[in-house]
């Protein structure tokens, strides 16, 4: 896969590095350490924005800034960049240049890793990389939408590894109360706390040899994270109640359906946390960015939810899967073939290939839910995901906005409490 290179040259600021050069397909910008194009610029957060390279040219995406990026003189979220565009970041302002050249990428000539499957070529550039690393003991950060599939991923880093005979043991962080998480990860001595009648081994300890995944990572408190670092770095935990360290012998996947360089600018995860995570990042693409893998999920689950490994879905229904929206990726699509399976009437229809076979009122509808969600898509991202902030800024009821946000797949029950 030939991937195209470009310059990022620093053109006024306090600081110039001297232009960077992509050596994958993006190039971050910011003034924490292990950017590649790092700015001593008191204007600059930490992890500020990213230049990528996407299908039709280049992407410059803001990553919820303290002072906002801004490109041709605009502020932004997510714009395709221009020929000629300056980006300004902070008192700094910013070329950009494609190089003419190109660098190649492998793509696996597998179309499946484990029970995550895929023939597009996103997918296969993601089972390239993780063939390449998932036999080592590296901590993988594993990044997606919800229902992409980063729990099954998880699972096959683990069975591809040398601890594939060890225990797999997943954490969901967004599912435990705080006040539990950290007995539930460490343990706990009997008498630590009010009901702790006995010692109780965590689930890193239980885990001795295997692989934990820690599911929804950027849900962890903050006052925990220090003491995951910790167990990171020198392999130890220290139970709750406890005076002494015991070693744990585990591998790390981390999964997460938020960007934490936001968290990191938002203050509400740590850096040094992130930096350690970040060790591999696996970026898991939404279904609509992958469209080419439908026809292939729909007759892998029809066959697995039907009993019958020759039975083959209806082209009908192919063709119908092919044009959902699938705001709940791979995991809503598996259950619109059970429903289907089971005779049980669809979630969502099929949208119709053209507006001229919908009725006025149903083109209307269509083209304002369209809107809706390219607005919230912007909106919410430009207040940090924080429903109440955005609803200010947009003079709407926080409760239509909250709503309208699960409706389109933006938010999840436990972002309305932000």
């Amino acid at each position: 896969m030939e991937i195209a290179r470009f310059r990022v040259t620093v053109l006024d600021g306090p600081h110039d590095p001297g232009p960077v050069e992509s050596a994958t397909d993006e190039v971050t910008v910011g003034s924490a350490p292990g950017q590649l194009l790092r700015l001593r610029d008191a204007c600059v957060s930490r992890h500020h924005c990213v230049i990528k390279v996407g299908d039709d040219g280049l992407i410059c995406e803001d990553l919820g800034s303290t002072n906002g990026t801004f490109v041709a003189g605009r502020r932004v979220t997510s714009v395709q960049l221009e020929p000629g565009d300056t980006i300004t970041v902070g008192g700094t302002e910013l070329a950009v240049e494609l190089l003419g050249d190109s660098y190649v990428e492998p793509l696996s000539k597998r179309d499946r890793f484990g029970r995550v499957l895929g023939r597009s070529v996103a997918m296969r550039r993601l089972f390239a990389m993780l063939e390449r690393v998932a036999p080592s003991d590296a901590t993988i950060l594993l990044e997606g939408e919800t229902g992409t599939g980063k729990s099954a991923l998880a699972e096959a880093i683990h069975e591809s590894s040398r601890r594939a005979g060890r225990p797999f043991v997943v954490v969901d962080c967004g599912a435990l109360p705080a006040t539990l998480l950290e007995s539930e990860l460490f343990g706990h001595e009997r008498g630590a706390f009010t009901g702790a009648v006995e010692q109780r081994v965590g689930l890193f300890e239980s885990a001795s040899g295997g692989t934990v995944l820690l599911d929804e990572i950027g849900e962890l408190p903050l006052d925990l994270q220090p003491k995951l670092l910790r167990t990171l770095e020198r392999r130890v935990i220290r139970r709750v109640g406890a005076s002494r360290e015991v070693p744990v012998d585990v591998r790390l996947v981390a999964a997460t359906h938020r960007d934490l360089r936001r968290a990191v600018n938002q203050g509400t995860f740590r850096a040094d946390l992130w930096y350690r995570l970040n060790t591999v990042r696996a970026v898991l693409p939404p279904l609509r960015e992958r469209k080419d893998d439908i026809a292939m999920l729909v007759a892998a689950f029809h066959r697995e939810l039907s009993g019958d490994p020759d039975a083959a879905p209806p082209v009908e229904l192919v063709r119908a899967m092919m044009r959902g929206a699938w705001k709940g990726n791979v995991r809503e699509l598996r259950s619109a073939v059970e429903r289907m399976l089971v005779g049980a009437p669809p979630e969502q229809e099929p949208e119709p290939r053209s507006e001229l076979d919908m009725t006025f009122r149903a083109a209307k509808q269509r083209a304002t839910s369209n809107w809706e969600k390219q607005y919230l898509s912007e909106l919410l991202p430009a207040h940090d995901g924080n429903v109440s902030r955005a609803a200010r800024a947009a003079r709407m009821d926080r409760g239509h906005l909250s709503e309208l946000a699960r409706r389109y797949g933006l938010t999840s029950p436990d972002d309305d409490a932000a």
